[in-house]
This record gives structure tokens, C-alpha cells and sequence, in this order.
């Protein structure tokens, strides 16, 4: 489907929804989307980062304006694999509307979110400030190659913002009633215990890594964090797989390993939160083994955006749509939007993403015309033209 217009959200939504854009593959989303903001008066560039160990992504800035207030609106194009298909109504990649709802894969999660800004950014005077879209391919999997590096970039060139709006399934229950302030952050841990090998009836000749890798489970999941804070809830670790590898009963095993993940508030960063890992594992005996912890991949950090001004103007257009004032949330897991806080105030609004990742996932028709007024609406009065 390429019959497109920028002021329909739903059928750029399903234009979208039928480029099946897996990670990291664009599948022609982009182009889509080019065509639509160019159209719309958009000045485009297309950004193609790739190494630091993961697949090369493409990438989408768009900006019109250059004066007033700046307004960034990111999202993600990607969409996670469908699965087994027998699970799927119909082909996940061909839109189907049905009784109020739009089917396929990306309808909630989140191109959507995509839809609803472009259409609203139609219905907006050019002329009445800065608008941009930072717009990856690369949510659902590495986002190495994605959001980071494009934030990056923006700076350079010098296209900064004053408030930041990512369009991710935010919503709870109903459309508006909640949007995400924040996030908590994610660190993952591998330790590895390393003893020595023997007979189980010569143990004096060996040494078994078990028991004190026992101890280090115990010393990192059985105390408390922390009581957590005004916005966040209490970090929590959980372990999350104990591995030895080690099928033979009369075998003391050379060593073990366990990983864990952390989800942690804003009285952290990964820098002491590993410190505090670190001190858990030192405090146990162990019994002349070699311990070694490590991080995996990059920890997301937690962020907290400030209760601006912006943060109420947004509030009051969610209430002239949804009847009520939105939930401050910082719940969930991780999102893109943790590396756009790096430069400015950002918050997550989007429709309701409880069919997000699962088959047949579809987004309520009406709820994308709502997002579509929400956006519509705190763009009118976050550049001064009223409600």
C-alpha cells in the first residue's frame, strides 16, 4: 500500500504495517515515511550507522522549522519477527481492519505512535516553531546502530530541543491514562567461580566452585537494595540461570557461572551499582576459588525527567481527549528514550500496547484517531497557537 497522505493516520498506519520491517531490515518503512515528511515540508536525511560489534542500521532525521520552540518526537520503525504464523489470523504483514480494530504486526508497538505524529504534524503551521523526528530501525534488538548514535549526531548538528516525545504504547488500560516520566534502568551480571576438578571421593584433592557460588547467589538475592524513591519503585535483582555443565554424579566440576539482572531506580548509576555487586560478592568465603564478575552488553541507565511545564501542557491535551488527567509512570522496562535524556526532558505517550509482540496485535481505530488529536493538540499549545 503507497497511497498514502501525511493527515490520515490510519492509512499511513497500515502502509507501515505492510512493510515488514524485522530488525534490522527497513523493508521500505523509511522510505515511506520520507515520502510523507517531504511531502509535509520536511527536510530529510537518511544516516546508516554500523559496527561496535552489531548489524548496520538505517536511520531517519527530519526537521522543518528553525526558529521558535524545538520539538523532537522519536520512534522506532522495526518490529519484533511475527512468530509461528499459525498463531495469526491473517498475514501479520497485510493490515486488516475488523470490528473498530487494526490488525498486524507493529500496529501497537509502535508504529502507530509514528502515524498519529506525522498526521498531527500535517495539521500544524509550518511556520509555528522546530519539529523533528528521530526515527531507528534498531529498537527491538541491539539499538546500537539506532537512537544512540542518531542522538549523537543530532547534537553535532546542532539540532537541539526543548522537550522530547516518544511514541511508545505508554498507555495502560485506555488511551492517556498514563505516560512514562522515566525509566529504571537495566544492568545485567555473569560471575563465573573457577575451583578445581576431582573425584567426589578424593574432595581434599579438589575443590568445588558450588558451594561458594551458592554463597554469592544468596549474598546478591537475598538483601534488599534499596526502599526505592518518590518516582521509582525498589531496585530488584533477580538471578536468572545457575549453569555447571556437569552430567557426572562422581565429578566435582571445574567451575560455575550464574547470571542476574538488575532493575534499578534513580539513586544508581551502572558505575555504582557494579560497585555494590562487587562488595556482595567480596563479602562471602571463597574458599580459595577464582571469582570473576563481568557486565555483559551496555547497562541502560535509569532517567527521571523533570515535572515541567511541558509535562502539565501535555497533561491538559490528554484531558481534552481522554476526559482525565494521564498516570506518571516510571513502570515498564527499557526504551529508546533512555538515551534521548541524555539531552533534554524527554516522556513516553502512545496508545494502549497490551497485544504489543503477540499474534494478532491491533491497536483500537479510534484510540489512533485520539493520538493523533493528543499530539495535534499539545503541539498547538506547546508552540503558543492555543488548544
Amino acid at each position: 500500500m503507497t497511497d498514502t497522505s501525511a493527515g490520515d493516520p490510519v492509512r499511513l498506519l497500515e502502509s507501515l504495517i505492510a512493510c515488514p520491517s524485522v530488525t534490522p531490515e527497513e523493508a521500505g518503512a523509511l522510505d515511506l515515511l520520507e515520502r510523507e515528511l517531504t511531502a509535509s515540508g520536511f527536510a530529510v536525511t537518511r544516516l546508516r550507522f554500523e559496527g561496535d560489534g552489531s548489524y548496520p542500521v538505517d536511520n531517519l532525521f527530519a526537521v522543518r522549522g528553525n526558529s521558535g520552540r524545538r520539538l523532537l518526537f522519536a520512534g522506532h520503525t522495526d518490529v519484533v519477527p511475527p512468530g509461528d504464523l499459525a498463531n495469526w489470523t491473517s498475514d501479520p504483514f497485510v493490515p486488516r481492519q475488523a470490528d473498530g480494530k487494526l490488525y498486524g504486526r507493529g500496529a501497537a508497538d509502535m508504529k502507530s505512535g509514528i502515524a498519529a505524529f506525522v498526521a498531527a504534524a500535517a495539521a500544524i503551521p509550518a511556520d509555528a516553531g522546530t519539529i523533528m523526528l528521530a526515527i531507528t530501525n534498531d529498537e527491538e534488538a541491539d539499538a546500537i546502530n539506532g537512537t544512540a548514535k542518531l542522538m549523537a549526531w543530532a547534537e553535532q548538528q546542532q539540532h537541539g530541543f526543548d522537550f522530547a516525545i516518544v511514541g511508545e504504547p505508554s498507555s495502560s488500560a485506555t488511551l492517556g491514562d498514563s505516560i512514562k516520566i522515566g525509566r529504571r534502568g537495566s544492568l545485567s551480571g555473569l560471575v563465573v567461580v573457577e575451583g578445581t576438578q576431582g573425584h567426589v571421593a578424593y574432595p581434599d584433592r579438589a575443590n568445588n566452585p558450588l558451594p561458594t557460588l551458592a554463597r554469592i547467589v544468596t549474598a546478591l538475592s537475598d538483601v534488599t537494595i534499596d526502599a526505592g524513591t518518590k518516582h521509582f519503585p525498589a531496585s530488584n535483582l533477580e538471578v536468572t540461570t545457575i549453569d555447571v555443565g556437569n552430567p557426572i554424579s562422581n565429578v566435582i566440576p571445574a567451575k560455575g557461572s550464574l547470571r542476574f539482572n538488575i532493575r534499578y531506580n534513580d539513586l544508581w548509576t551502572p558505575e555504582t551499582l557494579a560497585e555494590w555487586v562487587r562488595e556482595r560478592i567480596a563479602s562471602v568465603d571463597h574458599n580459595g576459588a577464582k571469582v570473576s564478575f563481568s557486565i555483559p552488553g551496555a547497562p541502560s541507565r535509569s532517567f527521571l525527567s523533570p515535572l515541567s511545564a511541558d509535562v502539565e501542557t501535555l497533561g491538559d491535551a490528554i484531558a481534552a481527549v481522554a476526559g482525565k488527567r494521564p498516570e506518571l509512570s516510571t513502570g515498564g522496562g527499557t526504551s529508546d528514550a533512555r538515551f534521548i535524556a541524555q539531552y533534554g526532558p524527554v516522556v513516553e505517550c502512545g496508545l494502549v500496547g497490551s497485544s504489543m509482540h503477540k499474534a494478532d496485535e491491533h491497536i483500537l481505530i479510534s484510540d489512533l484517531v485520539g493520538l493523533t488529536e493528543i499530539y495535534r493538540g499539545f503541539m498547538a499549545r506547546f508552540f503558543g497557537l492555543g488548544a
